[in-house]
């Protein structure tokens, strides 16, 4: 099961987070601090999973964006990394390459976009032609 996703810049600043667990805000702030110095200063020769607490932290960099989830122990990384992966192909074919704006100025749509892919901490779709068919259609009711 997937606990949370963040989406943080070099500088630390959370872009998006999704916590799929109860948590407490001063918890998540400390959290989303404890994630960004953990995968900010790994060394790249490294894999992109690392052990966080009694769980897991799959993470891969985009450009400036850490896209991160906190997963299981006993979960499959390859999975979680290649949804993170699809994530991101999804988001840049429905902003046209997208950027750290994009994120920010329309995240009610990337929210949307997230809930189409991911429910409960659970991957619900991971096909990309259905997920951007379902998010034009909610385009144009717009």
């Amino acid at each position: 099961m997937i606990r949370f996703i963040l989406l943080q810049n070099r500088q630390g600043k959370t872009r998006l987070a999704k916590y799929y667990i109860p948590l407490e805000d001063s918890e998540k702030h400390k959290l989303e601090y404890e994630v960004h110095r953990l995968v900010v200063n790994r060394d790249p020769k490294f894999t992109n999973f690392v052990e966080f607490r009694t769980h897991k932290v799959i993470y891969r960099r985009y450009a400036g964006l850490f896209f991160s989830m906190c997963v299981d122990i006993t979960d499959n990384e390859l999975a979680y990394l290649e949804s993170i992966h699809l994530f991101v192909e999804i988001l840049d074919h429905f902003f046209s390459n997208v950027c750290e704006l994009d994120l920010v100025f329309n995240f009610h749509k990337v929210y949307l976009i997230l809930d189409e892919f991911i429910l409960a901490g659970e991957l619900q779709e991971t096909s990309k032609k259905a997920i951007i068919e379902r998010m034009g259609e909610l385009e144009k009711q717009d």
